[in-house]
């Protein structure tokens, strides 16, 4: 299936945009997932906004990218989702791909960092990131650091 990438800053995104955005994060990590920590954390202002929309203008893959200082001293990618309807479609690794390969031009020589669900911690394994640390609870979610070296 064909898809569009879309990458913005917060003042970039269009209203509708932000609204389809904060839609499909409020549908999988707090109506799926049952994440239990608040959603709008204020990162969002400083974060470039990664998605890609099928060809009827869907939302299909989303993450958040920092820029090496803004939440660690690597760069980072963050609220990674794919909508339920779309999984198992390619959707993950291309926006995985896409994440990396923007961080990589933007940041060259600085390593990626993220915190992976521990269920998705080998498809994170899989594009060269290295789990670190013990298993941790983010909002009431098993997770673990991960790293991918420069």
């Amino acid at each position: 299936m064909t898809t569009k990438r879309f990458l913005k800053t917060f003042d970039e995104l269009s209203i509708d945009q932000l609204y389809k955005i904060m839609k499909h994060r409020s549908n999988v990590f707090f109506l799926e997932q049952s994440c239990q920590c608040e959603d709008l954390d204020d990162k969002d202002q400083i974060a470039q906004h990664l998605w890609l929309e099928n060809s009827a203008g869907e939302l299909v893959a989303y993450a958040r990218l920092f820029l090496p200082n803004q939440v660690y001293a690597e760069s980072s990618i963050g609220r990674v989702l794919v909508p339920k309807a779309e999984r198992g479609k390619g959707f993950a690794n291309t926006l995985t791909e896409e994440a990396i390969h923007i961080l990589e031009t933007l940041a060259p020589g600085v390593a990626i960092r993220l915190s992976a669900q521990l269920p998705v911690e080998a498809f994170y394994q899989r594009f060269g990131f290295q789990s670190y640390g013990e298993v941790y609870d983010e909002c009431g979610i098993a997770h673990i650091g991960m790293i991918r070296d420069a």
